[in-house]
């Protein structure tokens, strides 16, 4: 049965739990959350975070509004400085990947282990279970909070680039490269050879127009959500990586807050990741068909001969990321290196 919540209920709520909880500051009318993500308006993961939020909204009768912020509210330095507003709670809630994370978390930069997951559905089950559930335990650790069910879905990253296509990994020699920001994208492409350089989701556009780089590497829905199509010509389906985006809290907010609360918004975020996840995967799938009649070329790669440029970087992140997480993916995958 839905619980309606009230003021007086949910401040009952906060006492019982003990007097050292603060529910003012999540919950007064005048000082509501903040949803930060670095996705497009247009994009699959703002559409289900805004209707999530909504449901909320709903059912807790008004008491917990969110405003779901796109492209992370235009902030200059991007992810970086959003994970810090998190976990200094200036922001209550955000979505990022685990590359980033892993700034912070190194563990977190397992979910993004080159050519370890083979689609989305693979590490849709392992961020879903033990691996995932050991990531969580390392982020509370540094102040964040992971959701149970946190995976939203960006899909398979494939390279895009205006000069040439990649088929083999000497075809990497020299390219600038947007990557975002974490340890492992730049030591995977500077493996084969190419160049990164990182910057903000929301600026991928600018520095393709500018010639600061002339790749970048993401799932189709990228190209599609911040209109890079309009400058790759060649899209490489290299399948390098799984990316997903993490839905986190603010752990002193979050914890300040009622169980019932707590259970309402665990329960629609594992509802909005599972639909959004069903939506990323149809929009990624209908891309191709549409970019080729843009003009835009497509190959496909044979993933060994990357592989065979990878066995120093495998080994220099199973020490980084500790036997434990390391035996955790492969359980999962299998052998690795």
């Amino acid at each position: 049965m839905l619980t309606k919540w009230t003021r007086r209920s949910l401040l009952a709520g906060a006492t019982a739990m003990g007097p050292c909880i603060m529910v003012r500051p999540a919950l007064a009318a005048d000082d509501r959350f903040s949803q930060y993500h670095n996705q497009a308006a247009s994009g699959t993961l703002h559409k289900n975070l805004t209707a999530m939020w909504e449901a909320v909204r709903n059912e807790t009768n008004g008491l917990v509004e969110t405003t779901v912020y796109a492209e992370n509210n235009k902030l200059p330095g991007g992810d970086p400085d959003a994970l810090k507003m998190l976990i200094s709670g200036e922001i209550q809630f955000f979505t990022l990947m685990g590359g980033i994370i892993g700034t912070v978390v190194p563990v977190a930069e397992a979910q993004q282990l080159p050519f370890a997951f083979k689609n989305a559905a693979e590490a849709h089950k392992a961020i879903d279970g033990p691996l995932g559930r050991y990531i969580g335990q390392e982020m509370a650790t540094k102040g964040l909070h992971l959701f149970p069910v946190a995976g939203f879905d960006n899909g398979m990253r494939q390279v895009a680039a205006m000069s040439r296509p990649i088929v083999s990994p000497d075809d990497f020699a020299g390219m600038k490269i947007r990557v975002p920001p974490g340890q492992m994208m730049l030591d995977t492409f500077g493996a084969f050879g190419a160049q990164p350089v990182t910057t903000p989701a929301n600026k991928i556009y600018d520095s393709l127009k500018s010639g600061v780089v002339e790749a970048q590497e993401n799932p189709l829905a990228i190209l599609d959500g911040f209109k890079l199509y309009e400058l790759v010509k060649y899209v490489s389906l290299t399948n390098h990586m799984w990316s997903g985006f993490n839905a986190m809290a603010h752990p002193a907010t979050w914890n300040a807050l009622p169980e019932g609360i707590k259970g309402v918004i665990e329960r629609n975020f594992t509802k909005a990741v599972r639909q959004q996840r069903l939506d990323q995967a149809t929009l990624n799938a209908s891309l191709r068909d549409d970019f080729v009649k843009r003009g835009l070329v497509f190959n496909e790669v044979d993933q060994a001969a990357f592989r065979a440029k990878l066995p120093g970087v495998y080994a220099v992140w199973k020490e980084k990321l500790g036997s434990k997480c390391w035996s955790l993916v492969e359980a999962e995958v299998g052998k690795l290196g």
